[in-house]
């Protein structure tokens, strides 16, 4: 980490980091590229000739693989033989530049390479090193592969997902981006205590541990209430009426948090005081039992509604509320746009849109960085380390770099 950006307010909060990962997926791609939105220089480690496979996943974004565009902007590209005896070299005097080391290799893989965390925090005490995996580095499940769906069906994700008729997984890939999160609190988390004492660390991320820890309330009612949570579709296992209700033209979700909100739903939404009355609403716990029944009275009383106006008075009363988008209806919503929340970013193939991060400094403006076409940055990140022109070619022609 340099000291050059020192007492600058204004500048990016990991100006001076530099990151080296060898990640493919999800779940490392999207913590480094947080980091990357942060100010870190990102070195992505790719596979010579195919890259990380997400590149492949689909040809979405103008030709660009949709996963790809979203977790890996504002990174470098190196492309590199890594199990070639020249390739393993490079790579160990790029880590030993770095303040930070990020893998997602399969389970063992770091290990060979010798880029496991004791070898490379021998070298380089101060290295933040963060091996990613499915189940952790012990355990009856250690060895096995896991993917996103694979995890949240193990942890029971799916199990409290979906409709009382059907498990269904999350539509996104919720075990991947919980660990990825997790990989931005232990980078910056360690970074920090670094500063104060000088030492780096090892962080083992596991997708099972993060998708379990997200899983807490649930978990909690079957261990200590001994029932498993229904799956409810759209509604919620502790609250009602918290569904989506139809409307004349369409329908809305309702979500009604207390029993202020019951009343102000019924007296001031629905304007039906008979409804207060109703010995099997009156509290939550009792809407809850009678959670059919109460979703059929409300939704009775929405239908006369048009969508806009039961919209505009459930805002008016203080009733939580929302539209049911789809993807398009994200893309064109007033919230991001009003809020200039869209930027353009360079892929090999032209510009696109994409959002700001969430993480919304009053001070400076977060990276948004290109979309790195495979090898781009192959040789600005090699020629620093002392690789001449003429190497550069001769490992281009070995096939150990692209």
């Amino acid at each position: 980490m340099h000291d050059d950006v020192a007492g600058d307010a204004s500048a990016l909060p990991l100006d001076g980091v530099r990151v080296v990962a060898m990640e493919q997926a999800v779940a490392a791609p999207l913590g480094t590229r947080h980091l990357a939105d942060l100010g870190a220089e990102v070195i992505k480690v790719e596979r010579v000739g195919e890259g990380d496979f997400a590149r492949s996943y689909d040809t979405a974004v103008n030709g660009v693989g949709s996963h790809f565009v979203w977790l890996n902007r504002g990174k470098k590209s190196l492309a590199l033989d890594v199990k070639s005896s020249r390739g393993a070299r490079l790579l160990a005097d790029l880590v030993d530049t770095a303040d930070v080391f990020v893998q997602n290799l399969a389970p063992g893989a770091a290990a060979r390479l010798g880029l496991d965390a004791d070898t490379l925090r021998g070298r380089n005490p101060r290295l933040v090193t963060v091996d990613v995996s499915g189940y952790g580095e012990s355990g009856p499940h250690a060895g096995r592969k896991a993917y996103d769906m694979l995890v949240q069906a193990e942890t029971g994700l799916v199990s409290i997902t979906g409709t009382p008729e059907q498990a269904v997984k999350t539509g996104i890939p919720t075990a991947d981006i919980a660990a990825g999160m997790y990989i931005v609190t232990s980078v910056l988390s360690a970074l920090l205590r670094r500063e104060r004492t000088g030492a780096g660390a090892g962080v083992d991320v596991a997708m099972f541990d993060a998708t379990a820890e997200w899983l807490g309330h649930p978990m909690y009612v079957a261990m200590y209430a001994g029932r498993q949570l229904p799956r409810l579709g759209m509604s919620h296992a502790a609250i009602a009426p918290y569904d989506v209700y139809p409307t004349r033209d369409g329908q809305v979700l309702i979500g009604v948090q207390n029993d202020r909100g019951w009343q102000a739903l019924c007296r001031d939404v629905l304007g039906d005081e008979a409804l207060l009355d109703d010995p099997r609403f009156t509290t939550n716990v009792l809407r809850v039992e009678h959670r059919g029944a109460c979703d059929a009275e409300v939704g009775v009383r929405t239908a006369v509604f048009d969508t806009a106006v039961l919209e505009r008075r459930l805002v008016d009363a203080g009733v939580a509320a929302a539209q049911v988008n789809d993807m398009a209806g994200l893309v064109a919503h007033p919230q991001l746009s009003e809020r200039d929340r869209w930027r353009e970013v360079r892929t090999e193939r032209g510009p696109i849109r994409a959002l700001l991060p969430p993480m919304t400094y009053r001070d400076v403006e977060l990276v948004m960085g290109d979309v790195p076409a495979l090898g781009q940055h192959t040789d600005e990140t090699l020629v620093p380390l002392g690789v001449t022109e003429d190497e550069l070619d001769d490992l281009r022609a070995a096939g150990v770099i692209q």
